[in-house]
């Protein structure tokens, strides 16, 4: 009789342990957009260098089957984004979007509780259609003010605790203010700083994909 029950009991943790493996699987990820502004849209770049076709290059290299699509206009503010956001969606079918909006904004001192709202805006329409999201983070420069700053920075990891989304806290973090990693602009950057870039979007993914 125990004898049985130990059978009994290996065989349940057996086809549990199938269950949890299934699950972790379930997460596929064949299709990514690129939703933002200049900084993800390969601004000043041939096509080449472009955000998108790094980001791919470097995944299926590492043997991911993931296409990348450049949804990313120039000049964007999160407004703009939301204008477009059901359009773009009505394109193609995603699994994932990397949201990347915020940074026009910020240049243009567009009140932060605004670009809050905006992105809220367009998390929303993206995961009522069940799709992904990474959220890719900006910072304020301070010459915008303290005050504006600590309001703006604050947006991104607030949206990202509330809808419990993947987030990259700064999608410039080793790129941005370094003049060897950005364009003559020194806002845009170069083929350079579009590898590390799309090193910190490849991380996100993979690690997404694993859960």
């Amino acid at each position: 009789m125990k004898k049985l029950l130990g059978i009994m009991i290996l065989s349940l943790i057996s086809i549990l342990s199938i269950s949890c493996s299934e699950k972790k699987s379930e997460i596929k990820i064949e299709k990514v957009l690129l939703f933002g502004d200049s900084l993800m849209s390969g601004y000043g770049l041939p096509e080449d260098d472009h955000l998108s076709v790094v980001l791919e290059k470097k995944l299926k290299s590492e043997g991911y089957e993931i296409q990348i699509f450049n949804g990313s206009i120039s000049g964007d503010t999160s407004s703009d984004g939301l204008d477009r956001i059901e359009g773009e969606l009505s394109d193609e079918s995603y699994d994932l979007i990397i949201v990347g909006l915020g940074a026009n904004d910020m240049l243009r001192r567009i009140n932060p509780d605004q670009t809050k709202q905006n992105l809220e805006d367009i998390i929303k329409i993206i995961t009522s259609n069940n799709i992904k999201i990474i959220l890719a983070g900006m910072v304020a420069s301070p010459t915008n003010g303290l005050s504006y700053k600590k309001k703006f920075d604050i947006i991104y990891p607030d949206l990202s605790k509330k809808f419990e989304l993947e987030l990259i806290p700064f999608l410039l973090k080793g790129v941005a203010l370094n003049p060897s990693l950005n364009q003559n602009d020194g806002i845009h950057p170069n083929e350079k700083g579009v590898l590390i870039i799309s090193e910190t979007i490849k991380k996100s993914i993979t690690n997404y994909s694993k859960k």
